[in-house]
């Protein structure tokens, strides 16, 4: 979602700070996202929001921020560089953990790392926990299984396809917002699995004649030009600059580009002749308002968005990992056409905009947000129905080592906690070399993710 996050991640305050003064008559629910891209966030951000109207107090954290050493922003910015530098070695090395029994060892000392700064983040007197974000839940989950968290925690599923990490044992329920990524968690494992539908911003409306009028002459668009919206999410990731040229070469619809907090991507995105390419879009609503048909590469917040102004949607030249397979999820859905081969780019954009598949596409897209309730009541029904967290809380399981042990400990933990990012940094690029031997590969990326045996 290109409106959200920023490029470089912002320190968030210490999860350890002290909490606000609770509120006797409002009870307390924590929401757990995570500043990467900015679907996650974007989510909490809605969540919270149907939340609080609700008469709860919402507290907010970043799993980043709970992880050690400032290991959250190394697994970011790593992410982040083998999206953009070896978008390659990520799909193999995203399909590998996928396919994985459990988190590997690296991955599993990482969560466990942040349990104590978990624990210390939640107030007094909280009644729910959700997460937005699959590490989120494998800590929640574990916390619950060893009765070190006594309130329920939930699992609010924010793609469209369920990769491995998001089902966490122990999680009291994991609520969807389709029934394909519901039935695909419940095929996992995944406990409690319900269709919740989606949370987003309630400007995400469609246009009237007037708003649409307003919002081209807002960013000086064509008045009368018939326009794709093309998004590459906060970071503009993706073959962005192909997916312009190959729109505007249709002829079926003019390219307009929003690059997120890529401006480098921007810019050259006008010298390349589009004209209508923005960086940060702070009022992504009045853009889609303007616009007759999305383009994304992700399959993320933005989606959900689009469906809730009436767009239609199509992923094309998506990045690796949950875009490909988010794709192939709203392609089942009958949410969004997956165009796979240019040749069917003008002749599907010319179907969204001008035929029934675009007006099928419409109404399935407006018909999710408003056929399922939304995740806040089944989190609400449990946050009444729960005592709150007591004080203090009980972290003696996770207890600080002995002070004269205390040294060595933090650093045998920093090293577990990098173990995850060095198999990020590691095993990407040996996918890419290993891209002609994928069951090779996928032995080595198992042996380093702590797999082998």
């Amino acid at each position: 979602m290109p409106h959200r996050d920023d490029l470089v991640p912002q320190p968030a305050p210490s999860p350890s700070a002290a909490a606000p003064p609770q509120d006797p008559g409002r009870a307390r629910i924590a929401i757990i996202s995570a500043g990467v891209g900015a679907g996650h966030d974007g989510a909490a951000e809605g969540l919270a929001q149907r939340l609080a109207e609700h008469g709860f107090l919402v507290d907010r954290h970043d799993f980043l921020d709970l992880l050690p050493a400032r290991t959250g922003r190394l697994l970011c910015g790593t992410y982040h560089r083998l999206l953009t530098w070896m978008p390659e070695g990520y799909q193999r090395l995203y399909a590998a953990t996928d396919q994985a029994a459990r988190p590997g060892i690296g991955w599993r000392a990482l969560f466990r790392a942040a349990e104590r700064r978990t624990l210390r983040a939640l107030a007094p007197g909280t009644r729910a926990v959700v997460s937005t974000y699959p590490g989120a839940g494998q800590v929640l989950g574990a916390l619950r299984r060893r009765g070190l968290l006594t309130v329920p925690a939930f699992t609010y599923l924010t793609d469209f396809s369920v990769h491995a990490l998001w089902v966490a044992p122990g999680i009291d329920a994991h609520l969807a917002v389709h029934p394909v990524p519901a039935a695909q968690a419940h095929a996992r494992g995944a406990t409690a699995v319900t269709v919740a539908g989606p949370v987003t911003d309630r400007r995400f409306a469609p246009a009237t004649a007037g708003q649409r009028a307003a919002a081209r002459a807002r960013f000086a668009l064509p008045a009368n030009a018939t326009l794709t919206l093309l998004v590459a999410g906060s970071w503009g990731v993706g073959p962005v600059r192909r997916a312009a040229a190959e729109i505007h070469e249709t002829g079926v619809a003019v390219p307009v580009v929003v690059c997120g907090r890529n401006q480098a991507l921007a810019e050259q995105l006008r010298r390349d002749g589009i004209e209508h390419a923005f960086g940060w879009v702070d009022d992504m609503p009045g853009l889609m308002h303007a616009c007759d048909v999305l383009v994304q590469n992700a399959g993320g917040l933005t989606s959900l968005e689009a469906f809730a102004a009436g767009l239609p949607v199509a992923s094309y030249r998506c990045i690796p990992g949950h875009g490909q397979t988010n794709a192939a999820a709203l392609d089942e859905a009958g949410l969004a056409a997956w165009i796979r081969d240019p040749a069917d780019l003008g002749p599907v954009l010319a179907e969204l905009l001008h035929g029934p598949r675009g007006e099928n596409q419409r109404a399935a897209g407006l018909a999710l947000h408003r056929s399922a309730p939304g995740p806040v009541p089944a989190i609400a029904t449990a946050a009444v129905a729960t005592g709150p967290l007591p004080l203090p809380l009980p972290t003696r399981s996770v207890r600080p080592a002995p002070k004269r042990l205390r040294g060595g400990r933090r650093l045998v933990l920093t090293a577990a906690a990098t173990a995850a990012t060095v198999s990020l940094g590691v095993a990407a690029p040996l996918a890419y070399a290993y891209s002609e031997a994928p069951a090779r590969f996928t032995t080595v990326a198992h042996y380093l993710d702590g797999d082998g045996r």
